[in-house]
């Protein structure tokens, strides 16, 4: 499973610590949105959680005077350092939006919807850094401190899938991306398959078991686009799985292996960037 120091949470502000503090190679992921009449808001990395606190990036998304922009800067010994900017923001008002920011030796390097924006060199040593802190103008979804997801990626399900189970997966396909393949396996085969073929524009779903597929259930037009973030969200239910992408149910794909508790791994495979799996 992804390697959480933080827990999930869901409130519309929130100062989360890191025990430790920040490490070489492990990422810090904030899902979100803006709230639709923000003109500022802010996520930031500091040393410890007084107001007074040195901090060592703070990313300030700006809406102001008809445009839209991500700054970025620390605050050292009582002051501000010098901005740096992107003049372009990929964070929409009122969108869901995802920020990963993976620790380096150098630098934070810094992506928002899977579109890498910064590489941010510290100004103060990553060690330092404890707390995370976001604004009221960000409705939070959640906070994660994880290892870089790779694919193929496969995580445990403890106790296996029970009704009303949710799976949550961000991700990027690959411009050249082939495939998007979800698998919800048991010991001894695939309760469910759900496969994204963009050559064909099609999705199949399927169940393999005593060594053999199923009859196919195949429905048009892929749910992705190639190069855009998308969010998914897998839910069992009692007589069948739903899928929904971006919010929107795209499937319905009734159980035909039918002892949920056996169902205890998730696998995710294809020509994408996989940025957060909760599970």
């Amino acid at each position: 499973m992804a390697d959480y120091q933080m827990t999930i949470h869901k409130q519309t502000i929130q100062v989360t610590s890191i025990e430790g503090g920040l490490q070489e190679g492990k990422s810090i992921i904030i899902v979100g949105r803006i709230v639709p009449d923000a003109n500022r808001s802010h996520v930031i990395l500091q040393c410890g959680s007084d107001s007074k606190a040195d901090i060592a990036l703070c990313i300030n998304p700006r809406y102001e005077k008809g445009s839209a922009r991500v700054m970025y800067n620390t605050y050292k010994n009582g002051a501000w350092g010098s901005e740096r900017s992107t003049p372009e923001s990929p964070i929409v008002k009122d969108k869901p939006f995802v920020i990963e920011i993976l620790v380096t030796k150098e630098a934070y390097k810094i992506s928002i919807n899977g579109k890498h924006l910064m590489d941010y060199e510290h100004r103060i040593p990553v060690i330092q850094v404890n707390t995370i802190s976001v604004d009221q103008n960000i409705k939070l979804e959640f906070t994660g401190y994880q290892n870089s997801l790779v694919v193929p990626y496969k995580t445990l399900i403890n106790g296996g899938l029970q009704p009303g189970k949710k799976m949550v997966i961000y991700g990027v396909p690959n411009a050249d991306s082939k495939r998007v393949e979800f698998n919800l396996r048991h010991r001894y085969g695939i309760a469910f398959h759900y496969l994204s073929l963009f050559d064909e524009n099609v999705v199949v779903c399927n169940t393999y078991e005593n060594g053999r597929w199923g009859t196919e259930k195949r429905s048009a037009a892929v749910p992705f686009i190639k190069g855009h973030l998308f969010q998914v969200k897998i839910i069992c239910n009692r007589e069948h799985y739903e899928v929904f992408v971006n919010g929107v149910k795209v499937h319905t794909y009734k159980h035909r292996f039918t002892k949920l508790d056996d169902v205890d791994v998730f696998e995710v495979h294809g020509q994408l960037q996989l940025i957060f799996v909760n599970i």
